[in-house]
C-alpha cells in the first residue's frame, strides 16, 4: 500500500481515537451495538481478512419493523427527524411514503454528492456533535469501506430476513441497496446489425496505417473513480486480460510499456498495465457531464464512428430524448458491479429510526414497502431475489459485470492513479 493512503489511514485513526479519549467510543456507540448494551459487535464467522466483512449480525439484525417502529416512536418524542444523507435525488421521493407508512416519524433528507456526504460525517464526528442517522453512498474502490467504515466514522446494518435474499458476496463490503455498472454506447443506427466489437482490447484497435478506428468519448479517467477503478482491476485480473487477447488476436500479447519513471514497484507483463498504457495514449475527448457524452455517440455516424464510456443509467436518454445508443458489453468483463451502499452514521441518535428507514428504503420484510420504487429505473438492479427487476431485461451477471472486490482495487488505485496522470501526460493527442 502506497505511503500517502497509510497516512491518510494513521491520521484517520488518530482523530478516531481523540473523540473515544472525548468521550465518544469509535465503534461503540448507539448506532452499532446490540440493544441495552456497549458490546461490540461480533463479525460472521470465516471472514479473516478482515473483521469488517460482512455479514454481521447483532440483536438489531432480528428486529421487526413494528419492533423498530415502537423504539424510534420514542426517540422521536420529543421531536426532531431521522436525518438521511443521500447521493441521490431520488430518495427525496422515500420521504412522504416512509411518514405515511410510520405515523409519528418524520425524515429529512439531504442531497449531496458522495464527497460532501462523507466529510460531513467527518467533520460530525470530529466535532463530537453527530447530526445524520443514515448514509447511503457508493463505494467503487474501497475508500468508504477501507477509510470511514473501519475507521468509525459509519457503522453497518444488516438486517438478517432481507440479507437472506442477497447474494452473500454482495454483503462483504456494506449492506448494497442496488447495484448498477459503466458501459461504453454505441450509435445503433450506424451500427444496425448489434455491437460492432466485442473486447476492450479491439476498442483501442488501430488500421493498417496505424490510424485509430474509434474516436472515444469519456469523462477524465485518472479523475473519475468509478472509471479509473475498472482500469485497477485490469490490473488485479491481469490473466483474465491476456487470455482474451490472445482470443481476439490469435496470439500473445506483446508488452510495450516502461514502467520505469515510477517510484513504486509495477508488475512486469502485467496485461492490465499494458491496457492501461495504450489506452493513455489514444485519442481521447473528456467530456464532464454524461448526457453529453451519450449525445456524442448519438450524433456519430457510421464513416465516423464513436463510442462513450458512462453510466448505465444514461441508456434512459434513448427513450426520453431519442437517441440512437446502446450498451457495449465487452469482454473478458464489461466492467464492475458498483453498489449504492447504507450506511448507519456511527454515535447516531436515532439507531431505531435509522434502521427501519434503511429496512424501508431496501424493501422491507417482503419487498414490499415501496422505499426502493423510485431507484427502480434501467440501469439499476435490484439486490433482492424477491424483488422484480421491471427495468432491465437482462441481469448484471449476462451483462458480463464483475462482483466487486473491493480490496484488490483499494491497493492498486493509487498506482493505477499515477500511472494514467503520467503516461496521459506524455500523450501528444490530448489537447492541454
Amino acid at each position: 500500500m502506497k505511503t500517502r493512503r497509510a497516512l491518510a489511514l494513521v491520521l484517520a485513526l488518530c482523530m478516531v481515537i481523540g473523540l473515544a479519549a472525548c468521550g465518544t467510543p469509535a465503534n461503540n456507540g448507539g448506532s452499532n451495538t446490540t440493544p441495552g448494551n456497549n458490546n461490540n459487535v461480533e463479525p460472521a464467522p470465516g471472514k479473516d481478512d478482515s473483521k469488517f466483512f460482512g455479514p454481521i449480525y447483532d440483536e438489531w439484525s432480528d428486529m421487526t419493523d413494528e419492533q423498530l417502529y415502537e423504539k424510534a416512536k420514542e426517540e422521536l418524542k420529543d421531536g426532531g427527524a431521522i436525518n438521511i444523507y443521500a447521493t441521490s435525488s431520488k430518495m427525496l421521493k422515500d420521504k412522504e411514503t416512509f411518514e405515511e407508512a410510520f405515523p409519528g416519524l418524520t425524515v429529512e433528507i439531504m442531497d449531496l454528492d458522495n464527497d460532501e456526504v462523507l466529510q460531513k460525517c467527518v467533520q460530525e464526528a470530529r466535532a463530537n456533535n453527530v447530526l445524520g442517522d443514515v448514509l447511503q453512498v457508493k463505494d467503487v474502490n474501497g475508500d468508504v469501506f477501507y477509510q470511514y467504515y473501519e475507521e468509525g466514522i459509519i457503522a453497518p446494518f444488516y438486517p438478517k430476513d432481507i440479507c437472506a435474499h442477497i447474494n452473500k458476496d454482495l454483503l462483504k463490503y456494506g449492506y448494497p441497496l442496488y447495484a448498477s455498472q459503466s458501459f461504453w454506447y454505441y450509435n445503433t443506427e450506424a451500427f444496425p446489425d448489434g455491437q460492432p466489437i466485442n473486447s476492450w482490447w479491439q476498442l483501442i484497435e488501430k488500421d493498417d496505417a496505424g490510424n485509430q478506428k474509434y474516436r472515444l468519448f469519456t469523462k477524465e479517467i485518472g479523475s473519475e473513480t468509478a472509471y479509473l477503478s475498472i482500469f485497477a482491476s485490469f490490473i488485479a485480473n491481469a490473466d483474465k486480460m491476456a487470455a482474451d487477447y490472445k482470443a481476439v488476436y490469435g496470439k500473445d500479447l506483446e508488452y510495450t510499456y516502461d514502467a520505469s519513471k515510477f517510484n513504486f514497484a509495477v508488475p512486469e507483463k502485467n496485461a492490465g498495465v499494458e491496457y492501461l498504457w495504450r489506452f493513455s495514449q489514444m485519442k481521447i475527448t473528456f467530456i464532464g457531464d454524461g448526457d453529453e457524452l451519450v449525445a456524442a455517440v448519438n450524433n456519430s455516424t457510421k464513416d465516423d464512428p464513436a463510442f462513450a464510456l458512462a453510466s448505465a443509467g444514461k441508456i434512459t436518454n434513448r427513450d426520453d430524448s431519442g437517441y440512437k445508443i446502446a450498451w457495449i458489453v465487452l469482454n473478458p468483463y464489461n466492467g464492475l458491479q458498483n453498489l449504492e451502499y447504507m450506511y448507519l452514521v456511527n454515535n447516531c441518535k436515532h439507531p431505531a429510526g435509522a434502521r427501519l428507514f434503511i429496512r424501508f428504503v431496501t424493501g422491507g420484510a417482503d419487498g414490499n414497502s415501496g422505499g426502493f420504487k423510485p431507484f427502480q429505473k434501467e440501469g439499476n438492479w435490484p439486490v433482492r431475489d424477491d424483488v422484480k427487476d421491471k427495468k432491465n431485461d437482462m441481469t448484471l451477471k449476462e451483462l458480463n459485470a464483475l462482483e466487486p472486490d473491493l480490496k484488490s482495487i483499494y491497493d492498486l488505485f493509487l498506482d493505477a492513479q499515477d500511472m494514467w496522470n503520467y503516461w496521459l501526460s506524455q500523450n501528444p493527442n490530448i489537447a492541454r
